[in-house]
């Protein structure tokens, strides 16, 4: 387990993409140019026209089972952390109201809007390192050292 923290400071960004933007990309370009070093997804509301998804049951070993959306959904939920290697997961809902969700890998092309409030845990730092258990780069959380704030 990593942990760090307990009284960190948090400092909130808001943010809006619009039409045709990737959405995972455009979070991406976004935590970079704040220099976000622990940040994370508080909330988000807005609809893809596209979406490419890891499903559930991956292990470093076997072939993940990808997922390709092409229509439109709208975003019910978004969760994750935004550093160097995004970890975000996704639920959309189709015209129906069927939910789909999985591990976010791209092609998020925004539909209408995506609005989405992002969290940085300002006395944190967030990296990935490789996890000879799982198999796959995993969160490191370890406080920010003065020179990084």
């Amino acid at each position: 387990m990593s942990s760090a923290g307990g009284g960190s400071s948090l400092r909130v960004h808001a943010v809006r993409f619009g039409p045709g933007q990737e959405l995972l990309g455009s979070l991406q370009a976004f935590v970079e140019e704040r220099r976000l070093r622990a940040p994370f997804i508080i909330t988000c509301v807005g609809s893809v026209t596209k979406a490419t998804l890891r499903l559930a049951n991956a292990t470093a070993t076997s072939t993940n089972e990808v997922m390709r959306l092409s229509g439109r959904f709208e975003i019910v939920s978004l969760v994750g952390t935004l550093n160097e290697d995004a970890h975000l997961h996704i639920s959309l809902s189709d015209a129906e109201g069927r939910t789909v969700g999985g591990h976010v890998l791209g092609d998020l092309e925004v539909f209408t809007t995506a609005e989405v409030v992002i969290g940085d845990a300002v006395d944190l730092l967030f990296t990935r390192e490789m996890d000879e258990q799982t198999g796959f780069p995993e969160l490191v959380v370890q406080p920010r050292l003065k020179k990084d704030k």
